[in-house]
């Protein structure tokens, strides 16, 4: 990230550049700084965007290979196109040699390093990761616009926060917005401010459900399932969540068994520090043939939809009472 910023601040913009990784919103803020760094934001004439899998490479390169109009760049952005992974061979023959006027700016979640496209930016331009955030991170960006609106978070509750919000920056940003415009009066952000106005995110249902389930509060647990029902969540990606949560479960009960901290578990499992000390306390409610045995029902109830023995909706609720029971 901070070679692109060099770029921009230097003025010593490369011919090509692909930003790639889970971060959508970082992927965002930069691709929109290149392009305006690049001209092609205030020139609808020689700015250009593609965008999904059908993307014509035959078309993009006619395309690059014509003069910009009075101006210095001709500007191609191309995002989620799968090139970097299949379909990229002519892009990537094309880059070897491009027309001098015609900048390229990738945005990609995911791409193959191998793949022939990746190796022509590499190679001609420069390649930037964007990453999920760590914990330290996140917490400094989220006291960062704190500070800047003049409000003031405890640890306690910047912690409810991220719990509520998860990882993803672009949630986070607008549920912080949300949170300003409660507390416009207020200097201080409390636990009640954030409860009031953030969202619940589906992960943190089902967290609540499983609890349910493990303090054998069936009513608890089934309307946690209504409430999912209630909001259009499809009841097979609950059941896909609960075996997630299941397996997840199962890790963490694992790596604790063998003395590792909530730290290192966090790390060893893909959790944020500040969740892993949850699913700990979690996975201690539950033996570990329990959690197997909770796991292959997931698959078993799985496949009664897919057999057409049970409808969606039933063979998750079953499931739901079977562990609550």
């Amino acid at each position: 990230m901070k070679g692109i910023l060099e770029d921009i601040k230097t003025g010593q913009l490369k011919q090509a550049y692909l930003l790639y990784g889970e971060e959508a919103y970082l992927r965002k803020q930069y691709r929109d700084k290149l392009r305006e760094a690049l001209g092609g934001d205030s020139d609808s004439m020689n700015s250009h965007y593609f965008e999904g899998k059908d993307i014509n490479c035959g078309e993009i390169i006619d395309l690059a290979e014509t003069l910009p109009f009075l101006a210095e760049r001709r500007v191609i952005t191309i995002e989620n196109s799968g090139l970097f992974k299949k379909g990229g061979e002519a892009l990537a023959e094309y880059l070897a040699a491009p027309s001098e006027s015609t900048y390229f700016v990738f945005v990609e979640t995911e791409i193959d390093k191998r793949s022939k496209l990746y190796k022509a930016v590499q190679k001609l331009g420069r390649v930037e990761e964007f990453g999920l955030q760590d914990e330290g991170t996140l917490k400094r960006w989220i006291l960062g616009m704190v500070k800047k609106e003049e409000k003031k978070i405890s640890e306690s509750t910047l912690n409810l926060f991220l719990d509520k919000t998860g990882t993803d920056m672009e949630n986070i940003r607008g549920e912080l917005e949300k949170v300003f415009c409660y507390t416009l009066e207020k200097d201080v952000i409390t636990e009640a401010d954030i409860e009031a106005v953030c969202t619940h995110r589906v992960s943190n249902q089902i967290f609540d459900m499983i609890n349910a389930i493990a303090d054998k509060k069936q009513k608890r647990a089934l309307e946690l399932y209504y409430d999912l029902l209630t909001l259009k969540e499809p009841p097979m990606r609950i059941l896909f969540l609960i075996a997630r949560q299941f397996n997840l479960l199962m890790q963490v009960k694992e790596l604790k068994g063998k003395g590792y901290d909530n730290k290192s578990i966090a790390e060893k499992t893909g959790l944020h520090s500040f969740v892993a000390g949850k699913y700990v306390a979690q996975c201690g409610r539950f033996k570990m043939s329990e959690l197997k045995q909770a796991v292959t029902a997931c698959v078993e109830a799985e496949t009664a939809v897919k057999t057409g023995k049970m409808t969606d909706i039933l063979s998750v609720e079953l499931l739901i009472v079977q562990y609550s029971a």
